[in-house]
């Protein structure tokens, strides 16, 4: 048996960004495409900020999911700046701006830009994800039970599109809840499908996405998951759902891990990576603690970053950069200022006994000890680590005891920095991470 052991690379499929103001975040559109032709669902997630179900959802389907036939166009974060202020709209609810908006409102340019991408003559359908209040049922049950409720529904505006490929919304919803409902064990928290008929006089939902979409024949569904549940099983709610509309109209995907609660739990909780100044300062932010100080940051230049997931937002609070991630407050990066020096990209270190040359910016497993092997001319700084009279720390072998738990990057002491300079200049940083004893 070996111990484990691996590198974490800052990979090609993060999501580069820029800090700033929370009021001026943009969406993003993620396009995952196959080479087979099919249809084309776009799907959106976020346009209320309040309800984290269905902007979880949709971004796992960007970072976990690869499309082999057909495509799927996801927008996991729509109303940004309200899923950071957790609020359902810091400029009025956005869903209610699609029938008439004034070129003044603040949202004006998103609503327009949504509005270009349903109408693509590459989308077949949309799918705008939502969490709902209670459980939608056609007949009164209880105050929680109700057809005034919109928990655990799929919503369509009316049964028929007529002369439009996949127009037939009511046979399309009400297949998708049937196939879903087969797989959720427990009968109250089935799917039921909810039509607003909203041709008929429903003046609020005239003015949503969805009726917008279906103004301009383009089929499209809401999906409700109700706001009973944590914000993981309305994840697994929604995807399930997405699926299974995936599924009838024959695109072929393959996913990044299996379909439970547990396991969308663990992909929504630590999906979390950030990296700074094209990969030269990498974390891994899951559980990070409150406050980070010290962070080596580039005078007189923006900040860019690069993240694991489109939800990730870094604010400028000019003190210091807030870490934003959907609606969780991650951590602050309060800074010091550098000038960098790029002469180094590989740095080697001894890894529990073994050679090996690592990337600057990205993260390595350590079981027991590690050692930065010297470098002329550069200093290794190891953040935490304390011994008299030694102020470069290449070729001393350190474990984690050797290092001050309260300097980790998370809350379990388990990630610490190792920084490299050449004279006063920053190079870069290798995360260490001590997380895993086990062996394979």
């Amino acid at each position: 048996m070996r111990y484990l052991y691996f590198i974490l690379i800052v990979a090609s499929m993060f999501f580069r960004g820029a800090y700033a103001d929370v009021e001026k975040l943009k969406f993003s559109l993620h396009k995952l495409e196959s080479s087979q032709q099919g249809p084309t669902i776009l799907v959106i997630g976020g346009i209320q900020g309040d309800e984290p179900g269905g902007f979880n959802a949709a971004s796992l389907l960007v970072t976990e999911y690869s499309i082999h036939s057909g495509n799927v166009w996801v927008v996991p974060n729509l109303n940004f700046p309200s899923i950071i202020h957790r609020s359902r709209g810091i400029y009025g609810d956005m869903n209610r701006k699609f029938a008439d908006i004034k070129p003044d409102d603040p949202e004006y340019d998103i609503v327009e830009k949504i509005k270009a991408i349903i109408l693509d003559k590459r989308v077949d359908i949309v799918l705008n994800l939502h969490d709902g209040s209670g459980f939608y049922r056609p007949v009164y049950i209880d105050k929680l039970h109700n057809a005034s409720r919109w928990g655990q529904s799929v919503i369509i505006d009316q049964a028929e599109l007529p002369d439009v490929k996949y127009g037939n919304l009511q046979q399309l919803a009400d297949e998708v809840a049937q196939h879903v409902n087969k797989i959720i064990s427990r009968k109250n928290h089935w799917f039921a499908v909810k039509n607003t008929h909203t041709r008929e006089g429903d003046r609020e939902m005239e003015k949503t996405l969805t009726y917008f979409a279906i103004q301009h024949q383009r089929p499209a569904f809401g999906v409700e998951a109700s706001k009973s549940f944590l914000t993981h099983e309305r994840t697994l709610f929604h995807l399930q759902i997405v699926e299974a509309f995936m599924q009838k109209l024959g695109i072929e995907y393959t996913r990044g891990f299996n379909l439970t609660s547990r396991a969308v739990k663990q992909r929504i909780d630590n999906n979390v990576k950030l990296a700074l100044y094209e990969n030269r300062i990498f974390f891994d932010m899951a559980r990070a603690r409150a406050r980070l100080s010290y962070i080596p940051m580039r005078k007189d230049s923006p900040l860019e970053f690069s993240s694991s997931n489109p939800l990730v937002a870094v604010i400028n609070k000019k003190r210091y950069y807030q870490v934003r991630y959907g609606n969780r407050h991650v951590t602050r990066l309060h800074p010091e200022y550098f000038e960098f020096d790029d002469s180094l990209q590989n740095v080697k270190l001894e890894i529990d006994g073994v050679l090996h040359e690592v990337k600057l910016g990205t993260a390595v497993k350590v079981l027991d000890k590690f050692k930065v092997l010297p470098l002329e001319g550069y200093r290794i700084n190891v953040i935490g680590f304390r011994r008299k009279g030694v102020r470069n720390e290449s070729g001393l072998l350190i474990s984690r005891n050797d290092i001050a738990r309260r300097f980790s990057v998370d809350k379990s002491a388990k990630f610490y920095r190792v920084e490299f300079y050449r004279g006063n200049r920053f190079c870069g940083m290798v995360l260490v991470d001590f997380t895993s004893n086990s062996r394979v």
